[in-house]
């Protein structure tokens, strides 16, 4: 399938390569399928791209949240996430919300909201999680340029 989309101009998107959330995502109920999207230039990829396939102009970049946050481990409803599949630790990929604000250095992740995504039926979930551990704004700058000079050096 062909999509023109605003980030990444057009592509091509297999069938085995679209998620399906059966509920949509928080605030966009209606979208429910999407792609993942990266550059391929990054050595790292680690911003990806949630790009939708129903609305072409809607993508929001997300990020491995244990890049930033080694420990992370959400309580997560486990009734929330039940239409997407079994989930074993080789099949689960989970992915939080990226902000880039103009100042880069304000950049957050939201690590409240993750997508839960089964990789073997590719069928995705977004939930918020029970513990009150993590924000809705954890800033990342500070911790991505550490993991770039401890790579570099």
């Amino acid at each position: 399938m062909k999509l023109i989309t605003r980030i990444f101009g057009e592509v091509n998107v297999e069938d085995s390569k679209i998620i399906d959330f059966p509920h949509g995502i928080i605030g966009f109920p209606d979208l429910k399928r999407f792609t993942l999207l990266f550059d391929n230039d990054d050595d790292v990829n680690t911003i990806k791209w949630l790009q939708s396939i129903d609305e072409p102009d809607f993508a929001m970049p997300v990020m491995d949240p244990l890049i930033v946050c080694p420990g992370y481990n959400p309580d997560i409803d486990k009734a929330k996430i039940e239409d997407i599949g079994e989930l074993t630790d080789e099949e689960i990929l989970v992915l939080v919300t990226v902000t880039v604000p103009h100042d880069l250095q304000k950049m957050t992740v939201n690590l409240m909201g993750p997508f839960i995504i089964n990789v073997k039926d590719m069928k995705a979930a977004q939930c918020i999680v029970e513990n009150d551990d993590y924000p809705v704004k954890f800033p990342i700058y500070e911790i991505l340029q550490k993991n770039k000079e401890a790579k570099e050096g």
